[in-house]
């Protein structure tokens, strides 16, 4: 039993994590933060805490792609010739 515990909550984390990065996640968390500010007194103070949660999120997505990015560089740069293989025009033995 207690092994059947430890087992959905490991399968449960993932699937949280997924949910919680998708695009319903993200509606439901904006949604959750506009019900958490009080009245706004004028329309402003609700346009500030918008941009702030969507900055917020921006810099996460750009963080992702900064990885992503630098992660496709490492493959290309280790990627090695192939014995035999053409080389593409410009590019010289090494």
């Amino acid at each position: 039993m207690f092994l059947q515990l430890i087992l959905v909550l490991v399968l449960l984390i993932p699937l949280l994590a997924i949910v919680l990065d998708s695009q319903v996640g993200r509606a439901l968390a904006s949604r959750l933060e506009g019900r958490t500010l009080s009245e706004p007194q004028d329309l402003m103070a609700e346009r500030m805490a918008y941009l702030e949660g969507e900055v917020e999120r921006l810099t996460g997505e750009l963080g992702r792609l900064g990885e992503e990015s630098q992660f496709l560089h490492q493959l290309l740069a280790d990627r090695q010739p192939e014995e035999g293989a053409a080389l593409p025009p410009g590019d010289e033995p090494g």
